[in-house]
């Protein structure tokens, strides 16, 4: 599961690393994003970047995920209240991986899902 700023990085910067770690893992794993992650790119790139709202529908439209729901009910709690609902999906989902560079994730100390920068992930899977 990628988080919301590898997805806006991936939009901004086509050639970087969580462009290369969100491909990869739309092509190679079973991609999934949660309702909330898909509804703060949007309201991100709307407020910050609205000439690129239709480049990120399109990255969006373009991408192969399954589609989860963030539970409201945490089994897990991180230090952001904002990244909860991304938290909650992840776990509830099962997911394995969580690719991202907000440091809540990185410093929470999940075992589960595991947390993975862009370039961690570039690294694992040798996408230099």
């Amino acid at each position: 599961m990628p988080d919301t700023n590898v997805i806006i990085s991936a939009l901004l910067w086509p050639d970087s690393k969580p462009a290369r770690a969100l491909v990869h893992a739309a092509l190679y794993h079973e991609l999934l994003l949660c309702d909330h992650i898909v509804q703060e790119v949007r309201e991100v790139v709307r407020r910050k970047w609205p000439r690129l709202l239709k480049d990120a529908d399109a990255l969006l439209d373009e991408l192969a995920y399954d589609l989860l729901a963030a539970p409201q009910e945490a089994k897990r709690s991180i230090a952001d209240p904002k990244d909860q609902p991304i938290l909650n999906a992840a776990v509830a989902g099962q997911v394995d991986v969580l690719i991202t560079g907000d440091r809540h994730f990185i410093e929470a100390g999940l075992d589960s899902p595991r947390v993975m920068t862009p370039a961690e992930y570039c690294n694992a899977y040798d996408l230099s």
